[in-house]
């Protein structure tokens, strides 16, 4: 499959998602995706996308929790 981006080669591969919103923060470990070897971008399936949206809908329990540190850029520099 060719990047819709930048017409790249894309590889079956297993990553992990983050998605953000707001204050809600969440990562899904192993979804499959078509990775562009050129630019990385990541295209997920119909099928997966829609599993994807269950996550955001909180269907799901998480299997666990991180604790993530987080920085100010502009405080720092």
């Amino acid at each position: 499959m060719k990047c819709v981006f930048c017409g790249g080669e894309t590889k079956k591969l297993l990553v992990t998602f983050s998605y953000e919103e707001e204050k809600r923060f969440f990562l899904v470990e192993h979804v499959p995706a078509d990775v562009c070897e050129r630019c990385g971008e990541k295209t997920y399936s119909p099928d997966v996308t829609e599993g994807l949206w269950k996550f955001a809908k909180d269907k799901f329990k998480p299997v666990k929790k991180l604790e993530v540190p987080v920085f100010d850029f502009a405080k720092s520099c």
